[in-house]
């Protein structure tokens, strides 16, 4: 049995002719020429500018109004795909069960020779087809058509002719008309034998008389198609209702969704405006809130940093204010004794030494102040550095400017990345003040070369130890020797800043180290500098 697809309508050549003409010849359709290339980048062309516009148009779009069309578009190709499954489903259904209903009955029509017999087709009343909206005919071998009286007769063509010429056990089926049209039809045809018409009595005596034909039977779809138009409106409705509460439901959920990211903005605009770091409240525990959290920790970084600032720019202007006060009164006692005929040449070089002592001091001051106002987490620009011969070149320098001490050294090769300048200057000072707590105040260097201090130095497995031989850290100034510009009271009569200890701290915390300081029994002052070995440090 072949059969057609529902919307495949006939051409007019398949429609029935009358009897002795031909079939129209199909007009030659025009061929298209020209250069299919540059269609084609026509074609390409639009759909860059396409993309190019749905791009920017989504960029100018808020977060909120994409949130809530990708809801929308979601919503609306699940609804459009879902319709037109369920539409194509039921098209078929309903027309697989009507080509399976006019094969059946037609085939019984043509076993029980009614409707074959054309005496009988002939007397059945328009009526009784009318009221199935129901066409019945026979078309004969020869072409010869024949209907019910006063009913149209259905639609015939080549492909009823052929089954009736072929009398095999299959059937045809096709549609004819157009949809909506007022003339869509069904047509079956099934292979039958027919008795000519007022030869009724006979043909039923003798099976010879019947003639070679096909009994075909056409059903209106008008019924169909009215229920797959109102199956259409139906899912249309419903999908554009779907789209429109998607679109409801996603600017709901991206208000609700968005409100916390809506205050984090409003938190972030308060900062830049005000510069008030104060946090914002964080509820929850999802992305958002993570956000949150982490511009939060941003904040009180930044509050840090201030706060460090600000107390670095109080302390350095009250330390500076010391030594550039006394070398402005040393200064205007020059002036003030010059106007008087001068100092004596001993109390002239002893005030200018003084001065040139203050300015050393101010220059060391200025140094540790620009070191520590860089304030960078960790050491840029980082290389690999032998940590023994950082020590070692600062054990030569310091040994240099300390020549009445004792010098223990023993270092054992360590690498590490980091910056050699820093680590330098970070070890330097660390034997810089053994050096000045092993060494009695006010001494001088010893004639008979007997050594007035011992500073030991170790280095083993990046563990740097420096011991000193002088009176030792007071307990209460124990957690403090590390804070910038704190001076114990005992070391308010010596020379420095209070500076350095805490460029050791600095330094140790930018390369990934640490710093402590204990007092050694039986000797004076012990600190303490580890690093991370080069193998384990992230560059």
């Amino acid at each position: 049995m072949s059969r057609e697809h529902p919307d495949d309508f006939p051409s007019y050549a398949d429609r029935p002719q009358p009897a002795g003409q031909a079939a129209p010849r199909p007009t030659p359709q025009p061929v298209a020429t020209g250069n299919g290339n540059g269609n084609g980048n026509r074609v390409v062309a639009t759909a860059a500018r396409t993309q190019t516009w749905w791009n920017e148009t989504l960029h100018r779009l808020s977060l909120h109004a994409r949130v809530t069309m990708l809801a929308a578009v979601a919503v609306g190709l699940a609804v459009a795909i879902v319709s037109v499954a369920a539409y194509i489903t039921v098209r078929q259904q309903m027309y697989q069960n009507l080509d399976d209903s006019l094969i059946l009955r037609a085939g019984q029509a043509a076993q029980k020779g009614v409707l074959t017999n054309l005496t009988n087709l002939e007397n059945i009343s328009a009526d009784a087809f009318g009221l199935s909206d129901i066409r019945v005919g026979v078309v004969g071998a020869d072409g010869q058509q024949w209907g019910a009286r006063k009913s149209p007769l259905p639609p015939m063509g080549d492909d009823e002719l052929q089954i009736a010429r072929s009398q095999g056990n299959e059937a045809s089926l096709r549609t004819v008309g157009v949809r909506n049209g007022g003339s869509h039809f069904r047509v079956v045809a099934v292979p039958a034998r027919y008795c000519p018409a007022g030869l009724s009595e006979e043909c039923s005596n003798d099976d010879s008389l019947l003639q070679p034909g096909a009994l075909v039977v056409a059903q209106s779809l008008g019924p169909i198609d009215q229920t797959l138009h109102n199956l259409g409106i139906v899912l249309w409705a419903f999908g554009l209702i779907g789209v429109i509460g998607a679109a409801l439901a996603g600017n709901a959920v991206a208000r609700s969704g968005l409100r916390p990211l809506a205050r984090l903005t409003g938190a972030a605009e308060h900062v830049a405006r005000t510069e008030d770091l104060k946090p914002i409240p964080v509820a929850g525990s999802d992305e958002i809130s993570r956000l949150a959290q982490a511009f939060n920790a941003m904040l009180a970084a930044l509050a840090r940093s201030q706060d460090r600032q600000r107390r670095l720019v109080g302390d350095a202007g009250h330390e500076l204010r010391t030594p550039l006060t006394s070398i402005r009164t040393n200064l205007d006692l020059l002036a003030q004794a010059d106007k008087r005929g001068g100092l004596r040449p001993e109390d002239r070089q002893q005030l200018l030494d003084d001065v040139r002592a203050q300015m050393d001091e101010l220059t060391t001051l200025i140094g540790d102040l620009t070191e520590l106002a860089r304030d960078t987490p960790q050491v840029r620009n980082a290389e690999l550095i032998e940590l023994s011969n950082v020590v070692e070149d600062a054990v030569i320098k310091v040994r240099r400017r300390a020549p009445g001490l004792e010098w223990d050294v023993q270092l054992t090769p360590f690498p590490v990345w980091g910056d050699e300048r820093l680590l330098g200057r970070a070890v330097t000072n660390l034997l810089d003040n053994a050096a000045k707590y092993s060494l009695p105040d006010g001494a001088s260097p010893p004639s008979d070369g007997h050594p007035l201090g011992r500073v030991t130095v170790r280095l083993l497995d990046g563990v740097l130890t420096v011991t000193d031989s002088g009176p030792g850290i007071a307990d209460a100034d124990l957690p403090h020797v590390f804070e910038r510009f704190y001076r114990s009271s005992e070391a308010r009569s010596r020379p420095g800043s209070g500076l350095g200890l805490a460029i050791v701290k600095h330094a140790a915390e930018q390369h990934g180290g640490m710093i402590y300081a204990r007092n050694a029994p039986g000797t004076g002052a012990q600190f303490t500098l580890w690093l991370p070995h080069a193998a384990t440090q992230t560059r």
